[in-house]
């Protein structure tokens, strides 16, 4: 007890005796789960009162590296040093002792307290009883020095999405952190109020308070913002540099890696090709009512792949979900077939419309369902599995065992929850859901190896090659850009809610592939 309380001592020293913020040092850091190679042997350093840009594709290892920092995660092997001194820091109050605080992707504060509430509940010394007159008068205080103001009265569920991204950076201000990691801060805001918080951020570290760590995908915030940038790329190192050195193709070349051509599949070449599906000015909100989707036109023609790259968090989402039925969109017009198409059930039957949506177990699948009734999801109420409204279910099980048998479904029987399966088996049932059928016309398909071994990537890509080869149309979307390069014949790229570039794969520009995902 005595060691720890004189490592927390010593903690607590470093923070408060220095003038800068402290220097922190990742050494050799590497993370291992299971197999997979998270984190191999990365090194960056956070200079004292420095804006610093972690960049990577997603799956680079960004976040698995920000959480190795903050005590989330053990690492595997490698060092955190503060100050030139080893320090091990196994969860994040750990962390806050050095000093090191973290502003999350998305909003962490109670919606129904106030923003005294949450300023004070934020503390890890929050009291069981609290004297409110002396808390007010201290955070009071606190709110006229801060470099954003928000109402100390209202409650969360009032503030605007700027507002609950100030709260969530005062709170690390409010805990004296001196090193502020932000992952992703300005996914929620306007470009307005992105470039108010991150320049009054950036005002703070050329004053000297603190130093900041920001995993960003857009280049124009680090070109603005940031002194230095730590290129990942495959959970390694890539690169880095000061940004007044680099030019955003430098950068881009850094994040993907300078060889990354189409790899060469078989595709069919079909002589006469129809629109299939034409999208038609669609706008579309996120869930906090902002604009995701801003008024997007597509064609996707039968036998051909439509690839669309971006990174996680502009529009892509919520264009599936419109597609799909998930979502409603608030302006536009989807045609299937030359026909309008309002994306009910009865009008994806009529329009042979199939869907391999991202987390299939939350978008797809009933987990506490058996693999059965889940393959049966599209047809059990139509014969030869459903007779008037009497379900046959003989007939859904012959149906389930059969695709069970083609489609190499690992499970122990067709009776098994389909939650009780593997990622890669619960993917497996989709799939043979989605297109054991002749006759579909259009293949919407998200994400839909994330996650995945590369065994099952490879049957997942032959079985999306295979319908395109047979004339359906498909639409790809994918945070892999090596995904979208080896199936698409056309790639598009969406950026803030809008295409920002398309081309065919032939011509596929990849410099401006990267600068365009990152926004610029």
């Amino acid at each position: 007890m005595t060691e720890v309380a004189d490592t927390v001592t010593q903690a607590m020293n470093d923070r408060h005796s220095a003038v800068a913020p402290p220097d922190l040092e990742v050494v050799n850091m590497s993370k291992h789960f299971g197999s997979l190679i998270a984190l191999d042997t990365v090194s960056m350093r956070l200079k004292p009162a420095t804006f610093h840009a972690l960049l990577g594709e997603n799956g680079a290892g960004k976040s698995t590296l920000v959480k190795c920092i903050m005590g989330f995660y053990k690492p595997t092997s490698g060092q955190v040093l503060i100050n030139g001194q080893v320090r091990h820091i196994d969860s994040p109050r750990d962390a806050q002792r050095y000093g090191i605080g973290m502003v999350y992707q998305h909003f962490t504060s109670v919606p129904s307290m106030t923003v005294a509430e949450n300023l004070v509940l934020s503390r890890y010394d929050s009291p069981n009883l609290v004297n409110w007159k002396k808390e007010y008068e201290a955070l009071t205080a606190f709110m006229e020095a801060a470099p954003f103001k928000v109402p100390l009265d209202a409650t969360i569920a009032q503030l605007a999405a700027g507002q609950k991204q100030k709260l969530e950076i005062l709170k690390q201000l409010y805990l004296q952190s001196r090193i502020l990691i932000l992952d992703e801060p300005t996914s929620v805001l306007t470009p307005a109020e992105a470039d108010e918080v991150l320049g009054l951020i950036r005002q703070q570290v050329t004053e000297g308070k603190i130093s900041v760590l920001m995993i960003s995908h857009k280049f124009r915030e680090i070109m603005a913002f940031a002194d230095e940038i730590t290129v990942l790329r495959k959970g390694k190192f890539a690169g880095s540099g000061q940004v007044k050195d680099l030019t955003i193709s430098e950068m881009a070349e850094m994040m993907m890696g300078e060889k990354r051509e189409p790899q060469p599949v078989e595709k069919v070449a079909h002589r006469e090709s129809i629109p299939v599906l034409e999208i038609k000015g669609i706008h579309a909100n996120k869930d906090n009512g902002l604009e995701a989707v801003g008024g997007v036109n597509l064609n996707v023609h039968s036998g051909e792949i439509v690839g669309i790259a971006g990174i996680s968090g502009n529009g892509q989402r919520e264009l599936v979900e419109v597609l799909a039925g998930q979502r409603p969109a608030t302006a536009g017009e989807v045609r299937v077939n030359g026909e309008t198409y309002t994306m009910t059930r009865a009008e994806m039957y009529k329009h042979r419309i199939f869907v391999l949506p991202e987390e299939p177990l939350r978008n797809a699948c009933v987990a506490h369902m058996s693999v059965a009734e889940n393959l049966a999801l599209r047809t059990f109420d139509r014969p030869p599995q459903a007779k008037g409204f009497l379900l046959i279910f003989k007939a859904i099980r012959e149906m389930a065992v059969g695709l069970i048998d083609s489609f190499k479904i690992k499970t122990p029987s067709p009776e098994t929850p389909v939650g009780n399966l593997s990622g890669g088996n619960v993917q497996r049932t989709v799939l043979a859901r989605e297109l054991h059928s002749d006759h579909i016309k259009l293949l919407i398909a998200a994400n839909p190896c994330f996650g995945l071994d590369f065994a099952m990537v490879d049957y997942i890509h032959s079985q999306i090659l295979e319908a395109r080869n047979r004339g359906v149309a498909v639409l790809l979307v994918s945070e892999d850009l090596d995904e979208l390069l080896k199936l698409s014949d056309r790639i598009l790229v969406i950026s803030g809610g809008k295409f920002a570039y398309e081309s065919t794969i032939e011509e596929a520009d990849f410099a401006q592939i990267g600068q365009s995902m990152a926004g610029h």
